[in-house]
């Protein structure tokens, strides 16, 4: 990556963690910083949105809700300290994506290997349910980051809502309303001039405490994603 992508990326990173647009989540997230869990009261929350994290050179992008209220909202760092990031970070280890299978925080050591990782919202939403509106207000953002990122190849959207934040955007950097349903799985390509996405089940305890989604699924999916963005 160049010297001029790597300095659209830190002033976005920048724009991003200083962001306080949506007034709800930004009660919300500082609310949780500030009450903490009994287990983190010696941690000092990060309460901001969460930027995203991993290799400026990757060529796939795997995409989230949004940081969860005790994970990235308590780190500072994307699919960091919560029970998603433990699952989602083995399974990349696994598929040859990070060089370790553990996320605890920012200072552990997790290098990630033509991957970035982001979130369709930025800030932790209550109930994990973030409103239309504030997904059109962070949309940008992401819109902002796939423009920047050179060698872009393949996005994976963990989840539904992940999932139609990467065809808004994909929408959005084509210039026409792109169309898909979400299947585990499956791939959607839209022509030579875009990315790819690739749909997963998103890692949430919801789903893998049931079998809905298990390591073995997840860990296929991400090295179909790491292919098809190699290839």
């Amino acid at each position: 990556m160049s010297d001029h992508h790597i300095k659209q990326l830190s002033d976005l990173t920048d724009e991003i963690v200083a962001c306080r647009m949506c007034t709800r989540l930004v009660d919300w997230r500082e609310k949780i910083g500030k009450e903490k869990r009994a287990s983190y009261k010696d941690w000092d929350y990060w309460a901001k949105p969460i930027p995203s994290f991993g290799d400026p050179d990757a060529s796939l992008v795997l995409i989230g809700l949004a940081p969860a209220a005790h994970g990235g909202n308590r780190t500072g760092r994307v699919f960091t300290g919560d029970p998603s990031a433990t699952f989602l970070t083995a399974a990349m280890h696994e598929a040859g994506l990070a060089n370790q299978p553990t996320s605890e925080h920012r200072e552990d050591g997790l290098k990630l290997n033509g991957v970035y990782i982001g979130t369709a919202v930025r800030c932790v939403p209550p109930g994990d349910k973030p409103t239309a509106e504030e997904q059109r207000t962070c949309l940008p953002y992401l819109v902002q980051e796939l423009r920047i990122l050179p060698n872009l190849k393949v996005i994976m959207a963990l989840g539904h809502i992940a999932f139609r934040a990467a065809l808004q955007t994909l929408s959005d950097m084509a210039e026409e309303k792109l169309r898909g349903k979400f299947m585990h799985g499956e791939v959607y390509r839209f022509g030579h001039t875009l990315p790819m996405i690739i749909a997963s089940y998103h890692p949430s305890p919801r789903n893998t405490n049931t079998g809905v989604l298990t390591k073995d699924a997840l860990v296929n999916v991400l090295k179909k994603a790491k292919e098809l963005s190699q290839s």
